[in-house]
């Protein structure tokens, strides 16, 4: 009798250690584009003007069992830049703005994951626009982890910074556009099989 116990509760520890290895398993994500925003703002003399861009991809590496120990990497196409303007698109991908010509694509890679709240993250990184990289600041939402359609399995995240032009070398107009540029990312993120 007391031998059936010990083997029960060895069995059980032994199961509950086994799903916890299970868990702490690592988790590459896709961002899903289609279920997924980049937005920015930018001041015009007295008001504030949005745009987006709609072509960007990347992965998200996570250990849900510590969320500091995650990474992510991603690529926006520049020309995608929409501001529901095409003459105002057309200069923004110029070399006065984004020269999409020469520089096709900026690229954000994550060096350190800070947990700053419950769900909240400060996420540093080497952000890269018209071939100038500077370290920024993501600071970033867990929105959580659950299942989609079809089977997936999904994540969620949202993310603010706020960048300066000039600091990528964008210096013009500075009577009429402001310096700081504020960024707001929605992610969908799907599981990889």
């Amino acid at each position: 009798m007391k031998i059936q116990s010990k083997f029960l509760v060895l069995s059980s520890l032994l199961a509950l250690g086994l799903t916890g290895s299970a868990r702490a398993a690592v988790e590459t994500y896709a961002i899903d584009p289609v279920h997924s925003s980049i937005g920015f703002s930018i001041r015009h003399f007295v008001s504030k003007v949005p745009g987006s861009f709609t072509q960007f991809g990347g992965t998200i590496v996570v250990d849900r069992d510590n969320l500091e120990h995650s990474s992510v990497e991603a690529t926006v196409e520049v020309a995608s830049v929409s501001t529901a303007n095409e003459k105002r698109d057309g200069h923004l991908k110029s070399g006065d703005f984004f020269d999409v010509a020469k520089f096709g694509t900026a690229t954000f890679k994550s060096k350190a994951w800070a947990k700053t709240g419950a769900d909240t993250y400060d996420v540093t990184g080497d952000f890269t626009l018209r071939g100038v990289t500077k370290e920024i600041v993501l600071h970033v939402t867990s929105l959580g982890f659950g299942p989609g359609m079809q089977g997936a399995q999904l994540s969620g995240w949202e993310a603010t910074t706020t960048l300066k032009r000039s600091d990528f070398g964008m210096t013009g107009f500075a009577g009429a556009l402001g310096d700081d540029v504020a960024v707001t990312i929605s992610i969908e993120a799907d599981l990889k099989k």
